[in-house]
């Protein structure tokens, strides 16, 4: 598949708490456990446990900086992003395709859609999003969209259970920026 379409041309739209449950699935299957390794997303290497909860997702939700946005196809949630207005620019997170889509076009139809609304709802001069410093692949995916690495490294919040239980103990996150011209 080399373009985000089945039969229909995927739609996208605002998520609303009545999408939380599948959007929970979606982010956890596209990034751990068995399901996750029919993608090239995944973080089961990495990572166990899951990815995301009800009341993150939930909390996004709520926040009135913060619109998570969902792409369907054929009346199916098939991929999503959050996207969250600081100020002069937008962060970029819970990005998730369902596994046995990605390659397929529909990440980069995503983030070009979370850019456009960064754009023109909030009409901020760049994105910004943190990225496993070990997922070199995904890191080269972004740079391929017009991401840089900053060389910005974060501390890999490894108190916080609710992003899972890691294998290692030297995970860290980059800061990638991309301006908006």
């Amino acid at each position: 598949m080399n373009s985000p379409s089945r039969t229909t041309r995927p739609t996208f739209r605002v998520a609303t708490v009545a999408d939380v449950p599948t959007l929970v699935l979606l982010i956890d299957s596209a990034y751990r456990g068995e399901s996750s390794r029919a993608g090239w997303t995944t973080e089961a290497d990495l990572l166990s446990g899951q990815r995301t909860d009800a009341e993150r997702v939930t909390g996004e939700l709520a926040k009135p900086e913060s619109r998570i946005i969902i792409m369907e196809s054929e009346g199916e949630i098939v991929a999503c992003c959050q996207v969250e207005h600081r100020g002069d620019y937008a962060y970029f997170g819970m990005f998730a395709v369902r596994p046995t889509l990605q390659g397929g076009g529909f990440g980069k139809a995503v983030l070009a859609e979370a850019e456009r609304f960064a754009r023109d709802a909030w009409g901020v001069g760049e994105m910004r999003m943190t990225v496993i410093s070990a997922r070199e692949e995904l890191l080269a995916w972004y740079v391929r969209r017009g991401y840089t690495r900053t060389g910005e490294m974060i501390p890999f919040p490894y108190d916080d259970e609710t992003v899972g239980e890691p294998y290692r103990d030297d995970l860290e996150m980059e800061l990638l920026v991309k301006k908006f011209a």
